[in-house]
């Protein structure tokens, strides 16, 4: 595989969507510390670096996207899967679209590609999880038809899981129907 694959496709506003590279890894270790406003401080972005680790750029290139300038700016990445579990269900692990390209389709292409990709390869449903708290990721879930999943609690309506990825560490789930 050459270091820097061709565009899969070439997005209305200029940019190129393609699967990523290991090399990409530091330029998704960047915004991850530098696109969610500071949340968290120093740890929060050093919690989110861990998340995206290189090996998702070596195995599971084929399902995951970046989308760049003309220029290699990063503007947008989803990484994502095939359950080895589930042959029914993809996963959505972990989606970032830089500040100023918010609200502008980015996020919403990602999901369309990877919908497509993982239907084609015979998945019928989609997950993903996020924070209670990160009440923007809950909305845009929504909006693009992922339904909440029961959980352990409510928390001002929304489903929550207690200590879904350790303790203290709550998560509220979402599936799609492809």
């Amino acid at each position: 595989m050459t270091e820097r694959p061709p565009a899969i496709e070439t997005l209305p506003d200029g940019t190129t969507l393609r699967h990523p590279v290991p090399s990409d890894h530091p330029r998704l270790q960047l915004a991850l510390a530098d696109w969610w406003g500071g949340q968290g401080g120093a740890v929060g972005a050093a919690q989110r670096r861990l998340l995206v680790p290189r090996l998702f750029l070596q195995h599971f290139a084929d399902t995951s996207y970046v989308v760049e300038r003309a220029d290699r700016t990063l503007q947008a990445f989803l990484i994502g899967f095939l359950s080895q579990t589930d042959p029914d269900t993809a996963y959505i692990h972990f989606v970032g679209v830089c500040p100023e390209g918010q609200r502008n389709g980015l996020g919403s292409a990602l999901y369309r590609r990877f919908f497509n990709a993982v239907g084609t390869l015979g998945r019928t449903r989609i997950r993903c999880i996020t924070s209670p708290g990160n009440l923007d990721s809950i909305a845009y879930h929504t909006r693009m038809g992922f339904r909440m999943e029961p959980g352990d609690r409510l928390d001002q309506g929304v489903p929550v899981h207690l200590d879904y990825d350790g303790p203290g560490l709550d998560r509220v789930s979402f599936i799609r129907e492809l």
